[in-house]
């Protein structure tokens, strides 16, 4: 993806989530400068990745397979794997119109998606089998605002704003807007995007990304570039 493609996508998204009556942290409007300034102060932020993150998947078709994300707070697998401390994360994200976030599962990360407001959000699920792989007939189970309530395997959710549902670690799901562009709630165990995400193709979590502008925002995936970590 081209820088000032992103650039744009930021400012785009951060229209349409105060449209929606969502606020994110000051530091999201940090500028790169800013962070360098702040290297020590902000550590937090770059160990645990929170921050812009715009993906492509690595397939140069935003339109149609991809995700923007912010990480508004995420503790560290140590966390986890401890059980003390920031054992949890949070996202916001913006899933447009028929743009496909494909499928995948995650090995750790149990996670309820939330649609915060917009459109509908179309969620198809399928469980594992014992090899992890997509058992394309195993019915799944799922908490459906809190109540468990049984799919048929690649059935399609379709949550309105405010209904959320609860996926764990094999759980095999897809999602999209429906009728239009979708603001998406995340809250999980401690999420780690660089190890936990399984996709059912090859294809990349992060975007390759060409400079042909100045960064508006640093993406989590520009920390290491900017020596940030």
């Amino acid at each position: 993806m081209k820088r000032s493609i992103i650039n744009n996508i930021i400012l785009e998204a951060d229209e349409f989530i105060k449209h929606n009556g969502y606020k994110l942290p000051p530091f999201a409007y940090f500028k790169p400068n800013e962070f360098v300034k702040r290297k020590t102060k902000c550590q937090n932020i770059f160990s645990t990745r929170l921050g812009w993150d715009i993906t492509d998947y690595g397939e140069n078709n935003f339109d149609e397979l991809g995700l923007f994300l912010f990480t508004l707070r995420n503790g560290l697998m140590s966390d986890l794997k401890n059980g003390i401390g920031m054992c949890y994360a949070e996202k916001i994200m913006i899933s447009r119109q028929e743009q496909i976030s494909p499928l995948h599962r995650h090995l750790f990360k149990t996670e309820d998606i939330i649609n915060r407001g917009g459109a509908n959000l179309a969620i198809q699920v399928f469980e594992s089998n014992p090899d992890g792989k997509i058992d394309r007939k195993a019915p799944v189970p799922i908490y459906r605002d809190g109540m468990t309530k049984t799919y048929k395997a690649g059935e399609i959710i379709k949550l309105t704003p405010g209904e959320s549902v609860t996926l764990a670690p094999g759980n095999w799901h897809k999602f999209w807007g429906d009728g239009g562009d979708v603001l998406i709630g995340e809250v999980s165990t401690v999420n780690d995007d660089l190890s936990d995400n399984i996709f059912e193709d090859s294809i990349g979590r992060f975007s390759k990304i060409e400079e042909d502008t100045d960064p508006l925002h640093l993406l989590v995936s520009d920390y290491e570039n900017w020596n940030l970590l």
